[in-house]
């Protein structure tokens, strides 16, 4: 059963500065490796220094908004050359990522009403700061999934059967072990309802690691 509590780093002073998404994260992460991919494959300085602004430009175009000092925290990006670098730059993150929200079982209830054996997910193994959204499976073929979508929470659930092969999950766009996630919803301009499905990861951790940007989580929650 989930719990209502917050972590120690929920509570600490860096959170309120924290700015940073999950998603914009992953992308953060996705580009040192670009770079440090680049670093071996060429030794042409200029065209490093290009490869480096242009990283940098691309992760200051996920914040509509920066202040002076996150671009300062942001940009030792420009600088990276070895697995060291970006390791230590990644870990300087840590303090500045946005926790997902805090969910409580009274919270869990009002989003599934009608599950009345809802056990909810394991809050022990799960890194709030590095989570888009909370999907767990229960009674081995029930996955539920909650989505922070314009400030509020919002609760989808369906049948989910896992997959014998690997596909393009529908919501990290990343090819890993998927399950055919099926959900009703009632049909535009009646109160018929038809079912829609779509294969996502599943391992809601392994996507959460995958998410880049959080377009394909609204569109997914969107077709429901």
């Amino acid at each position: 059963m989930i719990h209502a509590k917050e972590t120690i780093e929920n509570q600490n002073a860096n959170h309120s500065k924290a700015f940073i998404r999950n998603d914009q994260y992953n992308f953060i992460k996705d580009q040192t490796k670009v770079l440090l991919t680049a670093q071996t494959s060429t030794n042409d300085v200029e065209v490093l220094s290009v490869l480096r602004h242009l990283a940098y430009e691309k992760v200051q175009n996920l914040f509509p908004v920066l202040t002076e000092e996150q671009k300062k925290i942001l940009h030792p990006l420009v600088q990276i050359k070895e697995l060291s670098e970006a390791e230590r730059f990644l870990e300087q993150l840590q303090p500045y990522l946005i926790p997902f929200k805090s969910v409580t079982d009274q919270d869990l209830k009002k989003l599934f009403p009608k599950a009345k054996k809802l056990k909810g997910p394991n809050v022990e193994i799960i890194n709030f700061h590095k989570t888009s959204y909370l999907g767990w499976t229960e009674s081995s073929n029930l996955r539920y999934l909650v989505v922070e979508l314009n400030d509020q929470l919002i609760g989808l659930q369906g049948s989910f059967t896992r997959s014998q092969k690997q596909g393009i999950c529908r919501v990290c766009n990343r090819h890993s072990e998927v399950g055919l996630f099926v959900a009703k919803t009632k049909n535009s301009g009646n109160e018929q309802f038809i079912k829609r499905g779509n294969y996502v990861c599943q391992d809601a951790k392994v996507c959460n690691d995958n998410i880049k940007t959080l377009d394909l989580l609204a569109e997914f929650m969107c077709q429901f």
